[in-house]
């Protein structure tokens, strides 16, 4: 006589559940290649628009920032907000970005094609090589700017070793995750005449981080 187990449906379901679940999340993510490959615009002035942001925000580990840039490269506006302990998955990130977006800046869906650029400045532990994390950013970052009609511009991750641009090569050790922010008027994207939007208008409420 044989005795075994044989797993319950609801424990089959959940298990096949849980590998769905896992290989979509691994769909919603980029690689370095395919970030590399997809015509993201380089930026002119990297270390500035680091530096500026980072000077606004101040950033720290786990930490988003997501800026829109005008075709001259000008800080249109941005916001920053915890990202949430959850698992690294592109389309949550996706939905963080689009609401940041929409509460900062209009939607460009009417134009034929895109006059300003996004770009997402990431705070993170670790160092400066790609994480599975970085891909989901990626990918969010690119579905969020074709829903609200923006160019999909770099990925830049600070970490305690500096500031890289993903898919560039470009980097450089000021800022870094631990640096005190230089002043705004030290940075050329202050420079603009006219004040960036933000969500509340109020230069606190540019350094706090809103968690979703």
């Amino acid at each position: 006589m044989t005795f075994g187990f044989t797993p319950s449906a609801a424990t089959s379901m959940s298990a096949s559940s849980a590998s769905a679940d896992s290989v979509n999340r691994l769909a919603r993510m980029l690689e370095p290649a395919e970030w590399a490959e997809a015509g993201i615009p380089l930026l002119r002035s990297p270390r500035e628009v680091v530096s500026g942001l980072h000077a606004r925000h101040r950033p720290i580990p786990a930490t988003a920032v997501v800026a829109v840039l005008d075709h001259e490269e000008r800080l249109t506006a941005s916001a920053s907000f915890a990202r949430r302990s959850i698992a690294a998955d592109g389309w949550e990130f996706r939905n963080a970005l689009l609401a940041h977006l929409r509460r900062v800046v209009p939607h460009d869906l009417r134009r034929r094609t895109p006059v300003r650029t996004a770009v997402l400045l990431y705070c993170r532990e670790g160092d400066e090589r790609w994480t599975e994390e970085d891909g989901a950013w990626m990918w969010g970052l690119r579905d969020a700017c074709t829903l609200h009609g923006l160019r999909c511009g770099a990925y830049i991750t600070l970490t305690r070793g500096g500031w890289h641009v993903l898919g560039e090569g470009r980097g450089g050790r000021r800022p870094n995750s631990t640096s005190q922010p230089s002043a705004l008027a030290d940075t050329s994207l202050d420079h603009d005449p006219v004040p960036p939007r933000t969500g509340g208008g109020a230069a606190q409420a540019l350094r706090r981080t809103a968690a979703r």
